[in-house]
């Protein structure tokens, strides 16, 4: 078989190049924030909150997957566990840019004394935020954040150091087999206190802190999820294009793809419930965010979000056919995680930068250099090791596996 990955390149060139593409916009971004405008300043910061936020959470999505699997006692993913393996490996590189962004935004970002990002970090006198800093404080804020990167980080790293110290132990020994499966407990309840709580809240919804909703944790991580499951629908497929991972099989591609439609659903599931609920319920405190997004200057946006993350997901991939594929899971994958960039655009941006936003160079091009940095680290470390799991006690089932 072959089982190692030599990484071409085409693909190294390609990841260089958009690296330098975003160091390029990086380096011209910070020329417009010395020499720009106040809401030129915002866009700075706010377009690198957005990047970072949506790749750690996507990146953190394959640590979940390898948890829930490996709690599951699932086999199907053992074909092509080095993936996630890899992409969950590292998110301490997009974890850390989050930190530093934040860290940035809280401590040192101000336009005339006042934080846009960021508004209970610089209450004044306004009597919601001063309500809120019991939980809305920057001890608070740095100590969830730190928490939750050096965690994820952590547990990303071992369960791929795990899986290759399998390769060398006793044949059919299952010590490490139920290590992992103790730690991927433990990591369930550290991402519920996390991605699925504080988080999102944090990072997020915080920006625009006079508005909350109990759904916005899982709206996110749904987000996230379906995002990150098309993350390693692309690996698996360019893998299996290079001649790798033969023992997957188009019916492992048909899980993924199943993945990929299913929570295309449930992401639209919490969309409308959020959604419903604050239009029925017609409260000027709920509405306020929709009103800029639906009615405002994002209404573009908004209603591109709900076509190409459910009418294009639904209408393409309920077909059996289209879910085994390859060019058609390329396609929705590559189509969904844009898809969801946007969705995370429509959470972030509308509090800075009110109507005043942009797709332009800075936001495509940091967009660009986030994902060479992405196709660069897990390229790396997917030649680091075989890409079969051997000794793996789950190896045959995956080989025989029937979707």
């Amino acid at each position: 078989m072959n089982d190692r990955f030599e990484i071409p390149a085409r693909l190294r060139n390609t990841s260089l190049a958009l690296i330098g593409v975003g160091v390029l916009t990086l380096i011209m971004g910070a020329v417009m924030l010395l020499s720009g405008n106040d809401m030129d300043k915002t866009r700075f910061w706010a377009v690198l909150l957005h990047d970072s936020v949506f790749f750690t959470f996507i990146t953190g999505v394959s640590i979940f997957v390898q948890a829930a699997v490996s709690l599951a006692q699932g086999a199907w993913l053992t074909a092509y566990r080095r993936v996630p393996e890899a992409i969950g490996a590292n998110v301490w590189v997009f974890g850390l840019i989050t930190l530093v962004v934040t860290l940035a935004i809280i401590f040192g970002f101000r336009v005339h004394g006042v934080n846009t990002i960021y508004p209970w970090v610089t209450p004044g006198d306004d009597k919601i935020l001063l309500g809120k800093k019991p939980f809305l404080n920057t001890g608070m804020f740095v100590a969830f954040s730190v928490a939750t990167v050096a965690l994820w980080s952590f547990f990303g790293m071992k369960f791929r150091s795990y899986s290759i110290a399998q390769e060398s132990a006793p044949k059919n020994d299952t010590k490490i087999y139920w290590k992992v499966f103790r730690l991927s407990g433990l990591f369930l309840i550290v991402y519920g206190l996390s991605q699925m709580s504080t988080i999102p809240w944090l990072w997020v919804m915080s920006i625009q802190a006079h508005w909350f909703s109990t759904l916005f944790s899982w709206y996110t991580f749904a987000s996230a999820f379906v995002s990150g499951m098309s993350l390693i629908m692309l690996w698996v497929v360019y893998l299996k294009n290079q001649g790798n991972l033969e023992l997957v099989t188009k019916e492992h591609m048909h899980d993924l793809a199943k993945f990929m439609f299913a929570f295309s659903i449930f992401w639209t599931y919490l969309w409308f419930a959020q959604y419903m609920l604050i239009w029925y319920a017609n409260i000027p405190d709920e509405t306020v965010y929709f009103k800029l997004r639906q009615h405002g200057p994002y209404s573009v946006i908004f209603y591109a979000n709900f076509i190409i993350n459910f009418c294009m997901p639904i209408i393409i991939l309920m077909a059996r056919p289209s879910k085994r594929n390859y060019f058609t899971v390329t396609f929705m994958a590559m189509l969904i995680i844009f898809g969801h960039w946007l969705d995370y655009f429509q959470m972030i941006m509308p509090g800075p930068l009110g109507a005043h936003w942009h797709i332009n160079w800075y936001e495509i091009g940091t967009f660009m250099g986030f994902v060479g940095i992405l196709i660069f680290a897990v390229s790396r470390s997917l030649a680091k090791a075989s890409l079969i799991q051997h000794n793996s006690i789950l190896l045959k089932e995956t080989a025989v596996h029937i979707a």
